[in-house]
């Protein structure tokens, strides 16, 4: 039989219902179905209880076959790769035209990498699948930094960081001639642009340290490039990646601090201003429109 062997030892804990897999595969939709039409051609329900019986056979058997639990798991792997390269093109799709050409005269380095070494020996392949998968990784990696320098440019050009600071200069020095109330909800409007000029600065040297990686990316692998050309010996480029992966990651990792510390922004903004500090006919207003 197809699925006949032992089950698969315990491994990974692996969020698939092996049974649910073995009822929706389509060879027992099929069966299921011809059954039914059997036994509406013949007016009879026999073959209903015949279906039903084997059926309860197969699903206590087939999902603890160790060789369809393989199977499942190499249909849910090429999903999982369909749905990861789908959402590398959409990421590719959403870089800037500038960003986009960066991208495509990276991956024609990599590109010529790959031809470079193209025509070692069998003994080699091993570490040629090395540095493939790492040159691919590199490339994700250097999207996804692509990405998020688009979008920290973006909010660095439309920020004004000297407004700011001209606008908090401004409250300072007209709190004293206020009253008391003006004064409370001014001290807090302060205290939020402070916390704006703090998300500024952080993303505005988090925009540095992206950019020096993607630089650093794109240079050490226009030198892999140029080594490849008399180099023979795909490990030692293997290494020279794998080092330059972690970098990458590292950045990526502090890009994704930085963005979360952005995002919370609202959360640190929460109750700095309630409905009391506002004039009544402005709660007013509100109530209006809720």
């Amino acid at each position: 039989m197809l699925f006949d062997g032992p089950a698969a030892p315990p491994g990974e804990h692996e969020e698939i219902s092996f049974v649910k897999e073995a009822f929706h595969s389509q060879y027992n939709w099929i069966a299921l179905a011809g059954a039914g039409a059997f036994a509406v051609l013949s007016g009879s329900l026999l073959p209903i209880m015949l279906a039903a019986g084997l059926e309860l056979m197969y699903l206590a058997i087939v999902p603890q076959s160790w060789r369809f639990q393989r199977l499942v798991r190499s249909w849910k792997l090429a999903e999982q790769l369909q749905q990861s390269q789908q959402r590398f093109a959409e990421l590719l799709s959403s870089l800037s035209a500038d960003a986009k050409a960066r991208y495509v005269r990276l991956a024609q380095v990599c590109a010529s990498v790959r031809g470079n070494f193209s025509q070692l020996s069998s003994t080699s392949q091993i570490f040629l699948q090395q540095m493939d998968a790492r040159l691919d990784g590199l490339l994700r990696g250097y999207a996804r930094l692509l990405v998020s320098s688009s979008q920290q440019q973006q909010y660095l050009k439309t920020t004004d960081q000297n407004e700011i600071k001209r606008e908090i200069a401004a409250l300072q020095r007209g709190m004293e001639s206020e009253s008391p109330k003006v004064q409370d909800i001014n001290r807090k409007r302060i205290e939020i642009l402070n916390k704006r000029l703090e998300k500024y600065q952080k993303i505005a040297e988090n925009q540095d340290v992206v950019e020096a990686q993607c630089a650093a990316v794109e240079d050490v692998l226009h030198l892999v490039r140029d080594q490849s050309v008399t180099m023979r010996d795909p490990q030692q480029v293997s290494d020279q990646l794998e080092n330059l992966v972690k970098d990458v990651e590292q950045t990526e990792q502090t890009v994704q601090q930085v963005e979360a510390v952005f995002g919370s922004m609202s959360s640190d903004l929460e109750g700095l201003i309630s409905t009391e500090d506002l004039p009544a006919a402005s709660v007013s207003r509100q109530r209006m429109k809720n």
